[in-house]
């Protein structure tokens, strides 16, 4: 038994599951293992220094398989100009052919994908934005559900409501992400409708993720409860591991004349980088995490946590789901 979706369909891969792009995470190391098991896994191009250094990467990681893999271009204002052009085009001169977009719309750079035969999965976080997206020709979204690391956006609809509230709506494939790390998971975004299950923090926890063991094993330790919300003040909100820095990030925050200058320091990316997944200090730099670190117990290589998600997943649907549909003998 395989799980054939429109995902798997349109994008040529075997499985309906998706490794989506994380800074500092989604190296070709980690994607190329995600490929390798017939997922769908996405560099992160801003992780790379320059356009010409993702086009290196994406050499390196087209050396480690012969499956398709996509990059991710996360568009977001900051203090200093990102060539987000150069970048898309230096993802379409290394021939990907899947490009997954977040942050703002992805509107101004559609017209050059669809030049170059590239598909577009464009992350949401409401079902307002995944119809804006539809409307505008991408070829897949991902919906957030408010349980995601990351960005969950102001409306707080956790996946339970938001996945079948998009999936009733948008006439494109669906990806569910936030709050799933397993074969339950995978199951139920199905059932809401979803052609596919989108997951970070799992992945994050795996062999291959170039991040520091300490990271990992404070993943398997937390609960669904070690995850705070930051930056809420400044209409920002992203969900982090809960740690020293984090926590006092909130505190700081609950002060009424606290600004933004208060906490850079705190959540610089290239601390967050350098001390926790690098270096192993879990409370040197605030790090993504999601309510998941409470469904994850193990370390897995990538090949081995898609077979028992896979595997569970058709065993779920076929036995124990199967089991409680009641046959009328009349």
């Amino acid at each position: 038994m395989a799980l054939t979706t429109r995902f798997t369909k349109a994008f040529g891969v075997e499985h309906p599951v998706v490794c989506g792009g994380m800074t500092a995470v989604s190296t070709a190391e980690l994607v190329a293992a995600v490929a390798n098991t017939g997922a769908l896994g996405f560099l992160s191009a801003l992780t790379q220094p320059t356009p010409e250094a993702l086009e290196t990467e994406i050499n390196r990681c087209r050396n480690m398989t012969d499956r398709p893999f996509g990059v991710n271009l996360t568009i977001l204002p900051s203090i200093k100009p990102v060539p987000y052009d150069e970048y898309r085009d230096a993802a379409i001169a290394g021939g990907v052919k899947v490009i997954e977009t977040a942050g703002r719309s992805p509107e101004p750079h559609l017209p050059a994908l669809a030049k170059a035969g590239v598909k577009v999965i464009h992350k949401c976080v409401a079902v307002r934005h995944a119809l804006k997206a539809q409307k505008l020709g991408v070829d897949a979204v991902s919906i957030d559900g408010f349980e995601c690391a990351g960005h969950p956006g102001e409306d707080d609809i956790g996946g339970l409501v938001l996945i079948p509230a998009a999936t009733a709506q948008l006439r494109i494939p669906v990806i569910a992400s936030g709050g799933i790390a397993d074969s339950r998971g995978l199951v139920a975004a199905l059932a809401l409708g979803a052609d596919a299950v989108s997951m970070g923090t799992r992945f994050v926890a795996t062999r291959e993720a170039p991040v520091h063991e300490n990271v990992k094993r404070q993943i398997v330790d937390h609960d669904e409860r070690s995850t705070v919300m930051v930056f809420r003040k400044f209409r920002n909100t992203a969900r982090v591991a809960r740690n020293a820095i984090s926590e006092e990030v909130v505190a700081i925050e609950s002060r009424e004349e606290s600004t933004f200058a208060d906490v850079s320091d705190l959540v610089s990316g290239q601390r967050s980088r350098s001390e926790a997944l690098a270096k192993g200090n879990v409370d040197g730099g605030m790090w993504w995490a999601g309510q998941t670190q409470g469904l994850i117990d193990d370390v897995p290589t990538c090949a081995a946590l898609m077979a028992r998600l896979i595997g569970e997943a058709e065993e779920i649907i076929t036995q124990r789901l199967a089991s409680v549909v009641a046959h009328s003998t009349k």
